[in-house]
């Protein structure tokens, strides 16, 4: 991409900016000051000093810090990719013939990188026959490795859907050293890439296709460090053992290695990894079987309690259910526990069925990329991304095994404050109960967030790196202690144990991605369709439709308290809203207001489901004498795409008698 003078002057303008904002000019006369008395005084050269900034690390400290976040002259707009915060970041979208994107992470001096094409998909049978139309639905992927994320384009769905992207992965730490890392120490990186796909409808709604995981070290021992490939994706759960497609891939290191490691050296790295970790897992299969003998023997009935030791992923594999949760800090995109706890309760709830059994599903903990990739999953793998958040805020946090008031199994989180005050969690709503005993008769000194858990019992709860099964004579959770040191309730798995297993110290989580939308823009355009949809409904009732702009926009606070409350549970400026809507209704005239949440922004969808309401059919069908009608819509931006939105629906009316 060519600039011109006036494109490349201001690019230099803004390098200058950020050299400025860093301090560079300080760091480098600190150094000079170091070499000059470091050499007696004699004349110091600029080769001299260049040494002296490369060997303290200055050169890749700047790199790592210097941010391109303004746009840039010529630049486009920027790809759905993320990406450590602590990395360098030059994000853009180079569109050829083939409309690739291009994902670009950490391209700096001394640091080797992966570059993964994705380069189409082919014999995606299920699609045989069928032309590219918009009902047909999409393909995406989504690919993770070592805390980095990129998504290729939606492809309409196809025999031969056109899949392209490509992926540049830093496989270097964000701490390593400012030498190339030689062939061995690649070898020794164990972080395969995940690759997931995604099929979404002309509804929008997902589902999981497939889930891969590629081992991509093969490339060290490739001529040039260039190694092309081809991986069949299987399906997920019960079609776990049947092909869904093929990806053609090419696979390049950047810089590629001097000279390629002999094959069957990494063959044999390979197969070593891979016998080290079957040991591990028989091992732990081993001391669970005998753990879970001595938890029979101290009562019987602890046979039927929802004690689970294993889980299972969308592609069948089993592990224990400790590696499914692991802190997760999301960088600045949330604020708190409180909001952690409210962008969960945003994202969609599925129970996917198995084949053949329409109202039967096999309980599925989805990776975490599957979960966010589909932006909708089961309660256990809901509550497990809210216990990795609050873990991630330093909160001492656990999931929760056991069952809902007339319900079967069910998962919700627990925290314990230093004092021994126990919390509930729910990732379904983001209420939070405090948990006390129903022996207690007394009033606690602190207010409960919310009146009454509704969970009934629990079998085991666990996090990381513990894990502890319930040996209380009762597995009600309002009789229940919490707590976990004390061994005569709680009877734990040894840690040692669950981190031989893998518990805790597995491949890095992926990362939230940040908000897709701008809320008002989103805002101002569904107010806008919904104008629209409510004058055509008023019209179909022979109703003509005069609104009404002031106390539209009066009705914006409530909407900003209703989330408030939401993500916080306080309730600020309720007065002056009623205080605001007293003044604009004029005497003898009737105000009705309809507030309503979705997690969605459909015009049609909102008023159909509101028109269910008769309070909301009586506001947006209103008769009478001087009916003015007024809608304001509030869209909050979440992570991962997510959004909360509140519509209110009012009028105003002079009764007719």
């Amino acid at each position: 991409m060519s600039l011109s003078e006036d494109e490349l002057s201001e690019l230099k303008c803004s390098i200058q900016a950020q050299i400025s904002r860093l301090d560079v000019k300080n760091k480098v006369r600190a150094v000079l000051d170091e070499v000059y008395a470091t050499t007696g005084g004699r004349e110091t050269g600029l080769e001299d000093l260049l040494v002296a900034l490369r060997r303290r690390g200055i050169v890749d400290e700047l790199v790592g810090q210097l941010r391109f976040d303004e746009e840039l002259p010529g630049r486009i707009e920027p790809s759905k990719c993320e990406h450590p915060p602590c990395s360098t970041r030059l994000h853009h979208e180079a569109l050829n013939d083939k409309d690739t994107v291009l994902h670009s992470v950490g391209m700096g001096i001394a640091r080797r990188h992966l570059c993964l094409e994705v380069q189409g998909g082919r014999a995606f049978l299920e699609h045989l026959g069928m032309q590219p139309r918009e009902s047909a639905g999409t393909l995406s992927l989504s690919l993770h490795c070592r805390a980095q994320r990129c998504h290729s384009r939606p492809a309409p769905c196809a025999c031969e859907p056109d899949l392209r992207v490509s992926f540049v992965m830093q496989l270097h730490s964000g701490n390593a050293a400012s030498r190339m890392a030689d062939g061995a120490s690649l070898l020794a990186i164990k972080d395969p890439v995940q690759m997931i796909l995604v099929r979404t409808d002309s509804a929008g709604d997902t589902e999981l296709v497939s889930s891969h995981w590629l081992e991509w070290r093969s490339v060290l021992a490739s001529p040039g460090s260039g190694w092309n490939t081809a991986i069949e994706l299987k399906g997920v759960e019960s079609e776990s053992g049947v092909s869904v497609g093929v990806l053609d891939l090419r696979l390049q290191l950047v810089p590629p290695l001097e000279q390629p490691l002999d094959r069957d050296v990494v063959k044999a790295q390979l197969a070593l990894e891979q016998r080290r970790k079957a040991e591990r897992e028989r091992l732990f299969l081993v001391y669970a079987k005998q753990w879970w003998r001595e938890y029979l023997n101290i009562r019987p009935s602890h046979a039927s309690r929802l004690v689970k030791i294993f889980a299972q992923d969308e592609c069948g594999a089993v592990q224990p259910v400790c590696c499914m949760v692991r802190p997760l800090r999301a960088a600045r995109l949330l604020d708190s526990p409180l909001q952690a706890a409210r962008f969960v309760s945003l994202l969609g709830r599925a129970r996917p069925t198995t084949l053949g059994y329409a109202n039967h599903s096999r309980e599925r903990w989805a990776s975490r990329l599957a979960f966010l990739a589909c932006g909708k999953g089961e309660v256990q793998e809901h509550a497990a991304l809210l216990c990795n958040l609050l873990l991630g805020f330093g909160l001492d946090a656990y999931m929760c095994l056991g069952s809902k008031h007339g319900g079967d199994f069910y998962a919700w989180v627990m925290t314990r404050s230093h004092s021994g005050t126990t919390t509930f969690w729910e990732s379904q709503t983001g209420c939070r109960f405090l948990h006390l005993l129903s022996t207690n008769t007394s009033v606690s000194s602190m207010t409960p967030p919310t009146p009454r858990h509704p969970y009934h019992t629990v079998g085991c709860v666990f996090n990381h790196s513990a894990f502890y099964a319930n040996i209380q004579p009762t597995v009600d959770v309002s009789d229940c202690l919490f707590d976990l040191s004390n061994s005569s309730h709680w009877k734990a798995m040894s840690p040692e144990a669950l981190s031989a297993a893998g518990a805790g110290n597995g491949p890095a989580p992926p990362p939230l991605t940040p908000p897709a939308i701008d809320p008002i823009v989103a805002s101002n355009e569904l107010e806008m369709q919904l104008r629209v949809v409510i004058a055509q409904h008023r019209e179909t009732l022979s109703l003509s439709t005069v609104w009404d702009d002031q106390l539209c926009y009066l009705l914006s606070p409530a909407l900003a308290a209703y989330e408030l409350e939401r993500a916080t549970g306080l309730v600020p400026g309720k007065a002056e809203f009623e205080d605001a809507v007293r003044r604009i209704v004029p005497d003898g005239h009737t105000f009705k207001a309809f507030p309503i949440h979705f997690n969605h922004r459909q015009a049609h969808r909102v008023l159909e489901t509101a028109l269910s309401y008769p309070v909301c059919n009586e506001v947006v069908a209103c008769r009478g004498d001087e009916v003015h009608i007024a809608v304001r819509v509030r869209v909050f931006a979440y992570p991962e795409h997510t959004c909360a939105v509140w519509v209110m629906f009012a009028c105003t009316y002079s009764s007719v008698l």
